[in-house]
């Protein structure tokens, strides 16, 4: 499995945001729905290491996360794209990959390709020498995720990567990230529930930091209750789970 997290906690404060979480994330596709305050962003951080957890186990790409070194020594197999893209806006695009992959440690000799090749990627190659200020929204996004590729990780984790994309560009992320998943494991976090349908090997659904639901598409529409909320089968199942006590499966 990519990802194993038992008994996970995290807390901002007084406030639990999750508390005794279970998670499974395995190869394919995982997408986690949720409402906002739901605690997504805040189980993703805690999964690439940026919050260590307060309690449980966890163990990404196989190294425990919770031991000494556990975050640095999985470092290099996890891409990971954050909510905000942050970004010096002199740099050039080609600059803020490269700053990237080298902190990854890619060897110098290797870092124009992989530079050329996660851009590819991301249908950016002809802005390589742009500088960032210069990027609009949408392409701010797809070069925060070459940067999150550029290494080649086993695991990537997408924070709400379709928000501020017009739908031809999520569309094309659409098939970016089913790509991506040939040759990594892919967590990513969404409100776009029917870019999920088109992506997802697997679903988890988050409400008030409990999972209230992890199985495939197929198995969130058939939850949906007569008179659910939505306009498809998958938003009235994701509501029906998000609404429903007692949920698991």
């Amino acid at each position: 499995m990519a990802i194993e997290g038992r008994g996970l906690a995290q807390r901002y404060g007084r406030r639990w945001v999750f508390r005794s979480l279970d998670l499974t994330v395995g190869p394919g596709v995982t997408a986690l729905l949720g409402p906002n305050g739901a605690g997504k962003t805040t189980l993703l951080h805690t999964v690439v290491g940026l919050r260590p957890s307060r309690a449980g186990s966890l163990s990404v790409l196989g190294v425990d996360m919770m031991r000494r070194g556990g975050r640095q020594a999985v470092a290099a197999q996890v891409g990971f794209l954050p909510q905000t893209v942050g970004f010096y806006p002199g740099y050039r695009l080609c600059e803020y990959v490269a700053y990237a992959a080298w902190l990854k440690g890619v060897e110098r000799r290797e870092l124009d390709q992989r530079v050329r090749a996660a851009l590819d990627v991301v249908g950016l190659s002809d802005r390589a020498s742009s500088r960032m200020r210069t990027l609009s929204g949408g392409m701010i996004k797809r070069a925060g995720i070459a940067q999150a590729i550029v290494a080649r990780p086993r695991l990537l984790v997408l924070d709400e990567p379709a928000a501020g994309l017009d739908p031809a560009q999520r569309i094309e992320l659409r098939r970016t990230i089913r790509g991506l998943a040939q040759s990594a494991s892919v967590f990513i976090s969404t409100h776009a529930v029917e870019d999920v349908k088109h992506i997802a090997d697997t679903v988890l659904v988050l409400r008030a930091g409990e999972i209230v639901f992890s199985g495939t598409v197929h198995e969130l529409e058939a939850a949906a209750e007569p008179n659910a909320d939505g306009d498809t089968a998958l938003e009235r199942g994701y509501l029906t789970k998000l609404r429903a006590t007692g949920a698991s499966r």
